[in-house]
């Protein structure tokens, strides 16, 4: 029997003031024709908002059930700060929990850029087709995340987009949005993770977890820390995926 290609699902560049306004309209704090004025004028053509506003439902306009928790907790820690970068973690965590492929793509992204700070973008291809497979459609996927990526501030994009440089990575000051960064990191692995790897975890390698990680999760209601013995803890979901 052959294995099934894993789906793709994010396919489409989504621009981080279209979630930002998604966001709004999830909250409570306008309506929908903000949202639809910025894809107008984004030029986009019938089908192509289509298919945007049903990336933007997945990410916090209309959530999969078993995310809507986690999105409208993520809604609430944003939706009164004035701080870029807790829309930007939060735009990422929605991404990485939703969209398996949005998150291996950043995973990718983060191994590859770890060392030298830079990578090419055929690197980040070859890594995705050996999951994907190696189709057009998975060419202009990665290329739609890369680009994201690019327009939430994670990279940004040389060599006429052949290669991408890492940016600096965004502190997050809130342990609230930390925890819930970690949270939809956990649910993108869907395993327990080594507490001593959370600062550099690969998939989230946009953001400084620079606090003292294991109380920050210790008093998360979502999230617990599990000792394995001396020395070596994991965090993980409360409750099963």
């Amino acid at each position: 029997m052959i294995p099934a290609v894993p789906q793709i699902g994010f396919d489409r560049f989504i621009r981080l003031d279209w979630v930002a306004a998604a966001l709004k309209v999830r909250a409570g704090m306008t309506s929908l024709d903000e949202l639809n004025e910025l894809l107008d004028a984004a030029g986009l053509g019938k089908e192509a908002k289509a298919k945007t506003r049903t990336k933007l439902n997945a990410l916090a306009l209309g959530p999969r059930a078993d995310l809507v928790d986690l999105i409208d907790r993520g809604v609430n820690i944003v939706k009164d700060s004035n701080n870029t970068g807790d829309l930007v973690a939060f735009a990422w965590g929605a991404a990485i929990a939703t969209y398996p492929y949005f998150g291996q793509v950043a995973e990718f992204t983060g191994r590859l850029t770890s060392i030298q700070g830079d990578c090419s973008v055929f690197e980040i291809h070859r890594r995705i087709s050996e999951v994907y497979g190696d189709r057009e459609v998975t060419k202009r996927a990665t290329q739609a995340v890369i680009q994201t990526q690019a327009n939430w501030g994670a990279i940004e994009r040389m060599e006429k987009g052949k290669r991408i440089v890492r940016l600096q990575a965004t502190r997050l000051n809130d342990d609230e949005m930390v925890a819930w960064l970690v949270e939809s990191a956990l649910r993108y692995q869907r395993k327990a993770i080594p507490l001593a790897t959370l600062h550099s975890l690969a998939v989230i390698y946009p953001f400084l977890l620079d606090h003292p990680l294991g109380y920050v999760m210790s008093n998360s209601a979502t999230v617990e820390v599990r000792s394995e013995g001396p020395g070596n803890q994991f965090v993980a979901l409360r409750t099963p995926l």
